[in-house]
């Protein structure tokens, strides 16, 4: 979910660099009116990602639910082919069963324009996929970019030369990318007749010339380009047995580069091709670091890539990322210098270093940070989890134990769910490790409304933790590289953090199956029996939440209400936000109770302002059904049809039904069916209607205008 958009639908920022291309930007455009699947073709380096996107941006406005992108670049497999796609079309998938189906019914009644870039690596999954989605979605088009057809039935193909090498065009490119106005005639037209007009090419001979002159360029590229195929740089072996003669002069661009590149700069080129995804500085340096490209040495490596335009400089927030082609040659390199699986065991390493630090930074003020971090390596996260469960289970089980429940917060609950089956599958480790992936596991499938096996995952979880905490020996059982946790028990005489979030998973899934009584036994058991306050650890207060809520189900309303006042207060004190964000949805819920509609207001628009800073669109779908439910509460039936249209349109960007406590349920359907009488139904459903149909972000907005925050 993405807080703003001025239009339905995310596509990336356009390259300002993007020139020329009117002729085909018109053929793209014309075949998208006439065909549902375009595909742009060409070898790497030749703009097809450039020209998919302008081509998007143009026809954006003529799809009612807008364009959507898919980088598909950041996947070695197909395995997380439709969780990826899914993701990029805000859906964040919420249902068990095939992936997707969830998928196709996301996408049955949309006109929307779906972008598949860089799908030469899956293009069988990828043709799968298209044509199972095109069939489910009449009203869906797909642009896609590879280097070969999807060969998908009703295909159009579109094949992207490079640039005309003596043209305006290719000089054009040239001068932007250099920041030099050189004459048409001279060393720049020459430079772009030998590299042919490849777009790529071009810009790697453009950072050459801000450094050495466009002389010096031409020169150098003459004495390559000229020579044999075998004398001019090392091409490296290629699965194809002919060349063709623009892949040719691309690599060999490429590897001009790479001579030019220092020693440190192409051992760093190297060792930066394990990133899938954007990477920092520090990232960088934990990954790369060795031999003698050390922490004082690599910044400037680094910084000669940049230079080079073999890196791309660092976006706002300090990441920068490699394109695919010039990843793939250092790919290559890698392998040849002996050390692919060090450094991809070291990157393995690393990511699982940072969601350990993130789990131990979940509780407390750095919460948010930690959680959008997870977020933005997500892609790498991925990757570091791959390699561990084909190389070492155990470390897999540890690292996605640590992030799991930050995936599914975040709404990717089949990657969550996934992973964890996947590792406790092949792991056997025993003790905190396991006891704390079966409870992410189980909070999963709970969300997932998956409530029979997330009831045989949730005595699983009991019994590890009561292996972990009773009868490993102290110390035991924790994943290398982690703690063993505060609170695992004194004395080895009261259950532990292992133990209370093991109780309150077991009393969400009670509390999410209407039975409130024994979710209240359950946490309130362990929690007398456990020492400490819930301020101690996150596990302490995630069960005094369950038992707030068990409080609120059994009708024990202020009592419910003053003890989540306090967890609140506590909650703003450790600037702890997901807890904070779960008692505004309990607060409001008490207020509907209780018949105080403008306090349950206030609380549910806290509660969204919360669950929007977190990514979470289930969270904002069910803070959207109370607020609506306050405002017909209140008599305020067109914006209760206004906030209620808007609610489902979110949740159907989770896959799901409308669903809930089940008090709730019953006071929603109450208050709506009083306000659909007093303003009509004629004009409850056209309010409800408009905003299912208008955009998700502007209706939230809509939503959160009103009343200040109920104190």
């Amino acid at each position: 979910m993405r807080d703003t958009a001025s239009v339905r639908g995310h596509l990336p920022d356009e390259n300002p660099g993007f020139v020329g291309r009117r002729t085909e930007l018109e053929r793209v455009s014309a075949a998208l009116a006439e065909h549902r699947l375009v595909t742009v073709t060409g070898v790497g380096g030749v703009g097809k990602t450039r020209l998919a996107l302008r081509a998007a941006h143009r026809a954006a406005e003529r799809y009612l639910d807008g364009a959507w992108w898919t980088d598909l670049g950041q996947l070695d497999g197909e395995r997380l082919l439709v969780a990826l796609v899914a993701d990029s079309v805000d859906l964040a998938d919420h249902t068990p069963g095939m992936a997707a189906t969830g998928l196709c019914r996301r996408l049955a009644d949309d006109r929307l324009l779906l972008v598949l870039d860089s799908c030469e690596h899956l293009a069988e999954p990828c043709a799968r996929l298209v044509a199972e989605l095109l069939a489910a979605a009449p009203g869906l088009t797909v642009l896609a970019t590879s280097r070969r057809p999807l060969g998908v039935a009703g295909e159009e193909t579109i094949a992207l030369d490079p640039l005309p090498p003596a043209g305006p065009d290719a000089l054009a490119l040239l001068r932007r990318a250099a920041g030099e106005d050189f004459p048409a005639a001279g060393p720049a037209g020459e430079i772009c007749v030998r590299l042919e007009g490849i777009p790529l090419a071009l810009e790697l001979a453009a950072a050459q010339i801000r450094l050495q002159g466009a002389e010096a360029v031409r020169d150098q590229l003459g004495s390559r380009l000229d020579a044999a195929p075998g004398a001019r740089f090392d091409l490296l072996a290629h699965t194809e047995r002919v060349w063709p003669s623009r892949h040719q002069t691309l690599r060999a661009a490429i590897g001009w580069s790479h001579e030019l590149s220092t020693p440190l700069e192409r051992l760093l080129w190297a060792r930066l091709s394990v990133f899938r995804g954007p990477f920092d500085l520090a990232s960088a340096t934990a990954v790369c670091t060795g031999g003698p490209l050390d922490r004082a040495t690599l910044p400037e490596a680094l910084d000669g890539l940049v230079r080079a335009s073999v890196v791309r400089p660092p976006d706002a927030a300090g990441r920068h990322r490699m394109l695919d082609t010039i990843r793939e040659y250092g790919v290559t390199w890698l392998d040849r210098t002996g050390e692919a699986g060090t450094v991809a065991d070291r990157h393995a390493a690393h990511f699982r270093g940072l969601a350990g630090r993130a789990e131990t930074e979940w509780h407390g003020a750095r919460q948010l940070r930690w959680y959008r971090t997870v977020d933005a390596h997500h892609t790498d996260l991925r990757t570091a989890l791959d390699r561990l469960l084909r190389t070492d289970p155990d470390a897999a089980l540890d690292l996605v134990g640590s992030v799991a429940f930050a995936w599914s917060c975040r709404g990717r609950l089949r990657e969550a769910r996934d992973g964890l089956e996947q590792a406790l599958l092949l792991s056997e480790a025993r003790g905190r490790v396991r006891a704390r992936a079966l409870w992410a596991l189980g909070v999963t499938l709970v969300l997932q409304g998956e409530f029979g096996p997330a009831q045989d995952v949730s005595e699983r979880c009991a019994r590890e933790a009561r292996h972990a905490e009773y009868a490993e020996p102290a110390g035991a059982g924790a994943g290398a590289g982690t703690e063993t946790g505060a609170g695992t028990g004194s004395g080895r005489d009261r259950p532990g953090d292992l133990t209370l979030d093991a109780a309150a998973l077991a009393g969400l899934l009670a509390l999410t199956t209407g039975r409130p009584t024994a979710a209240h036994v359950v946490v309130g058991h362990v929690l007398d029996a456990a020492r400490g306050g819930p301020a101690d650890s996150a596990a302490r207060l995630r069960c005094h939440l369950v038992r707030v809520f068990a409080l609120t189900g059994l009708g024990r309303l202020a009592e419910a209400r003053e003890k989540a006042l306090r967890l609140r207060a506590l909650c703003e004190e450790l600037d702890e936000h997901w807890t904070r964000t779960a008692l505004e949805y309990q607060l409001a819920l008490t207020g509907l109770l209780e018949g105080d509609p403008v306090a349950a207001s206030g609380h549910a628009r806290a509660m969204l302002e919360g669950t929007r800073r977190l990514g979470a669109s289930l969270g904002v779908a069910l803070g959207l059904d109370v607020l609506a439910t306050a405002l017909a509460a209140a008599g305020e039936g067109e914006r209760a049809a206004d906030v209620s249209g808007t609610g489902e349109a979110y949740w159907r960007s989770t896959g799901q039904p409308r669903r809930g406590l089940p008090g709730l349920r019953a006071l929603h359907e109450k208050y709506t069916d009083t306000v659909r009488a007093s303003i009509g139904e004629p004009a409850y459903e056209e309010i409800f209607v408009r905003a299912l149909t208008g955009l998700p972000q502007d209706g939230l907005d809509r939503a959160l205008r009103g009343p200040g925050r109920h104190g």
